[in-house]
């Protein structure tokens, strides 16, 4: 029986912040000896790739760009297709910023096809209201992920999903949000890694991103309590993981075949 693949969340699962959660190198050591096929899948949409490689190299991780996939690229990919070469106004970082150019969209605020917002490290209110004036006149309101917020050293941060919420009250619109769990993002992944869903794991954090989208797309899941859920929590969802270990440092691969 050939061995399973791993799709890995990235914060609250592997770091905190800058700082590499307990063992999480060891795990990725033990995927890499173990000859198994893994990647990165985060709804952090910041950083471009080799950010996210060299941040997590800072931390103690040595992950190659070449295996992280974030919810910027696959917004990036979504765009492409509603509408090559489009234009787009984007409320975000350089992570986002850039997959979006690569999919020759031009980044404007005249009359764009999309606004899209992403996480940011400081919510600039001017933009988000030129956002939200665009939307009321006709541009289609996209957004990354819909995680309302995120871990950092310091406790909880307000993320994606809680602005979206403001934008969404004032516009009256929906987001559309193409990162975890929306299946779109983990088909996008999961083609982007030459994986498949059945032989696949999800490791992440949060029952409502991580286990839902795992759970959605027929993967087998792994919950860590080292981020966002605590065990008390998973009593609140009609799903359940798979797994719940404390942290990545107790998957144990001999039993996970």
């Amino acid at each position: 029986m050939a061995k399973k693949n791993f799709l890995i969340d990235m914060d609250g699962v592997l770091v905190h912040g800058a700082k590499m959660i307990p063992g999480a190198d060891k795990f990725i050591e033990s995927l890499i000896q173990d000859k198994r096929k893994f990647g990165i899948l985060t709804n952090n949409s910041k950083y471009t790739t080799r950010d996210l490689a060299h941040r997590l190299k800072q931390s103690g991780l040595e992950i190659d760009e070449s295996r992280i996939f974030t919810s910027a690229i696959a917004t990036a990919n979504f765009l492409g297709q509603q509408r090559a070469g489009g234009t787009a106004f984007v409320i975000g970082e350089v992570g986002l910023a850039e997959a979006i150019h690569r999919q020759g969209f031009v980044q404007t605020s005249i009359h764009p096809d999309f606004v899209v917002l992403g996480e940011t490290f400081s919510y600039n209110l001017d933009q988000i209201t030129k956002g939200i004036r665009l939307i009321n006149e006709g541009s289609r309101f996209i957004a990354t992920n819909p995680d309302p917020s995120g871990p950092s050293e310091s406790g909880i941060v307000p993320a994606t999903g809680a602005m979206a919420a403001l934008i969404e009250k004032v516009t009256g619109k929906s987001a559309f949000f193409v990162g975890k769990p929306n299946p779109l993002m983990m088909r996008t992944a999961l083609n982007h890694f030459n994986m498949h869903s059945e032989d696949t794991y999800m490791v992440g954090d949060r029952m409502d991103t991580d286990v839902l989208a795992g759970t959605s797309a027929g993967m087998e899941t792994i919950l860590v309590l080292s981020g966002s859920t605590k065990f008390e929590d998973i009593d609140q969802y009609p799903y359940r993981p798979k797994h719940v270990l404390g942290s990545v440092a107790e998957i144990d691969l001999t039993k996970l075949k």
